[in-house]
Parts: C-alpha cells; structure tokens; sequence
C-alpha cells in the first residue's frame, strides 16, 4: 500500500496550490479519502474528505469555500485545491484513506501518506 502526496510548497498568502495524492496498492475506489494537516506540536487536523464515489464532499470549517477536494477512480487519485491561502494553512498536509467512509477523526483511517509541507508567506 502506498499514498503518495505531492504539490506541496511556497505560496503566498491569497494565491494558490494543489496537492496530488497517488494511491496504489489497494481497492482504491473502496476507499474514502481525507486530507488531513499538522503543525508541529498539534494534533492532526482534518481538512476534507471525499466519499469513495465522490459524490459525497466534506470540509472543516476553516477551509471551506477556499479548498476542493476531488478524486478519480481510474487514476486512483485524490487532490486538494487549496485557494485563497492564508499564513494559517502552513502545515504538513498528509492524504489518507478509510475504507468504505469518510470522518474526521485520523484514527479512523487504514492508511496514509508520507505528508507535504505547505508553507504560505504573508
């Protein structure tokens, strides 16, 4: 099994950045996806999930209305479209799976990626 992410970078606060997560290794389309971040010192922090069909999108309120997560099946790829970025998105953004839902909770989820550091400049 294997999640891995990539995109991740230096923005700037306002602008924008997409994060890309590969799956490879299980029924991917058995799988609900999560985006999670973390500061360091913190507790990992959900920012969106997408069901296994993708018809189903959830978001922390932090986020929403500046971020899209999408998946592809085929692909077996998930990504997070992150928009009018803030200093406060900073973190390392880690892409999960669990299978047949999605929830917020990081303990929930089978399998997880290596992370990608977002850094967002003022």
């Amino acid at each position: 099994v294997q999640l891995q992410a990539s995109g991740g970078g230096l923005g700037q606060a306002g602008g924008s950045l997409r994060l890309s997560c590969a799956a490879s290794g299980f029924d991917f389309s058995d799988y609900g996806m999560g985006w999670f971040r973390q500061d360091p010192g913190q507790a990992r922090e959900f920012v969106a999930g997408v069901t296994w069909s993708g018809g189903s999108t959830y978001y922390a309120d932090s986020v929403k209305g500046r971020f899209t997560i999408s998946r592809d099946n085929a692909k077996m790829t998930v990504k997070l479209q992150m928009n009018s970025l803030k200093p406060e998105d900073t973190a390392v953004y880690y892409c999960a799976a669990q299978k047949g839902m999605v929830t917020k909770y990081a303990s929930d989820y089978d399998y997880w990626g290596q992370g990608t550091l977002v850094t967002v400049s003022s």
